[in-house]
């Protein structure tokens, strides 16, 4: 927010939570970042993407810019949804796995552009235009991954592919030429990305299969690989009324990358260990206890995790559905518990209802906004279609 400031610009969006009007880039970049700012945000197994933490950013603030209908912003976020996942299906994730390319930020910066250039109208030839702009822009290295505070990994999976794509727009709706067809010639952009793409998967079932459908809402605000293991011990919980002092030992068992993501590290909501503890002293898991730095070094906490074992699994790696967990209870009584969560709460294969949803987002909303405005913010999203302009919008996107 303070670098958003310091851009100053002409006031044409937005930037959440303060309320301050910048330039649509600006705001596109700073909104991006926020978006992937506390590991709430959803994801595309298939692709491998992040998808709404670049393309919701991105429609909202070409939406405001614009004064959109709130059924414009939906249309566009669905398609943005589309474009982003297809491209990484696309390129492939070998492709860029092996170029070390980042699969988040590529294809975050189309879907932005995506939803970008269906707010604005665009005609066919700007959208070529758009799409020419968007494709010199696309990158991202998988380095992010070393990126021990985060901070750079928004940049990577939200900020730049977000700038990207509505700055593309931007630069065209201000009448900027350019390449009619990034596609297609001598030099292209699969070309440079991806050789042996077909172009036939970037549009395959589009306006048919609609991917924000294929999407995982997390349950849980912690690290992907961990909403198993929550799932699991909350369920072991539940069953047989567990509390701390008879708990004597807990292992958790997660695909062996998902293991290495979250092992002990310094972030309480990528660290597994720490969330199972406090997950069992809370008798559940909300959104500051995933965020409390301090807490990490209370004796408390710090007693109950060494009863906490991770292990990465083989048997776990290649599941269907993906980022399975078991979690492996033995009580002071001597009884030993065991439960395997199949599908992960959120994922497709077991979606969450609208109240679980809506109680994930008070969670989130209410220690900064307070009950009233929360739930006023909750209830206009659900009914997002009869907003007539999202400049509306504002007074409920301001923190306090």
């Amino acid at each position: 927010m303070s670098y958003a400031a310091k851009q100053g610009g002409t006031p044409e969006a937005q930037v959440v939570g303060s309320g301050q009007l910048t330039s649509v880039t600006t705001a596109a970049l700073v909104n991006g970042m926020l978006a992937h700012a506390d590991e709430t945000d959803d994801s595309h197994a298939p692709s491998r993407t992040h998808p709404g933490c670049a393309v919701v950013p991105a429609a909202l603030v070409m939406a405001d810019m614009l004064g959109a209908s709130g059924t414009a912003f939906l249309r566009a976020v669905a398609l943005g949804y589309d474009i982003c996942t297809r491209t990484n299906l696309t390129i492939t994730k070998e492709v860029l796995n092996t170029t070390q390319r980042s699969t988040y930020s590529i294809s975050g910066a189309f879907g932005a552009m995506a939803a970008a250039a269906s707010l604005a109208g665009l005609d066919a030839k700007a959208v070529r235009y758009a799409l020419s702009y968007t494709a010199q822009q696309a990158s991202g290295l998988a380095s992010w991954n070393r990126d021990e505070e985060h901070v750079e990994k928004a940049f990577v999976f939200a900020g730049m592919p977000v700038r990207a794509g509505v700055s593309a727009v931007d630069m065209v709706m201000a009448g900027f030429t350019g390449v009619p067809d990034v596609f297609a010639g001598e030099t292209t952009f699969l070309g440079a990305f991806s050789p042996a793409g077909d172009m036939n998967t970037w549009v395959d079932g589009l306006g048919q299969r609609f991917e924000i459908m294929n999407t995982n809402i997390k349950r849980w605000p912690v690290g992907s690989p961990i909403q198993a293991a929550v799932d699991s011990l909350l369920a072991l919980m539940r069953e047989h009324g567990l509390r701390p002092d008879t708990v004597k030992s807990v292992v958790a068992r997660l695909p062996e990358s998902g293991a290495r993501t979250v092992d002990n590290r310094h972030m309480p909501d990528v660290n597994l260990q720490h969330i199972l503890d406090v997950t069992l002293l809370d008798d559940g898991l909300v959104f500051r206890a995933s965020q409390d730095y301090a807490r990490m070094n209370d004796p408390r906490v710090l007693e109950m995790k060494q009863r906490v074992r991770l292990i990465g699994d083989i048997q776990l790696n290649d599941t269907d559905p993906p980022r399975q967990a078991i979690v492996e209870i033995e009580t002071t009584s001597g009884e030993k518990l065991a439960h395997r969560a199949y599908a992960v709460r959120g994922t497709k294969d077991n979606p969450m209802p609208a109240d679980e949803v809506a109680t994930k987002a008070r969670d989130l909303l209410v220690p900064l906004q307070g009950e009233t405005k929360a739930s006023q913010l909750i209830e206009t999203v659900w009914t997002l279609e009869s907003v007539e302009n999202a400049q509306g919008l504002r007074p409920l996107l301001v923190v306090g």
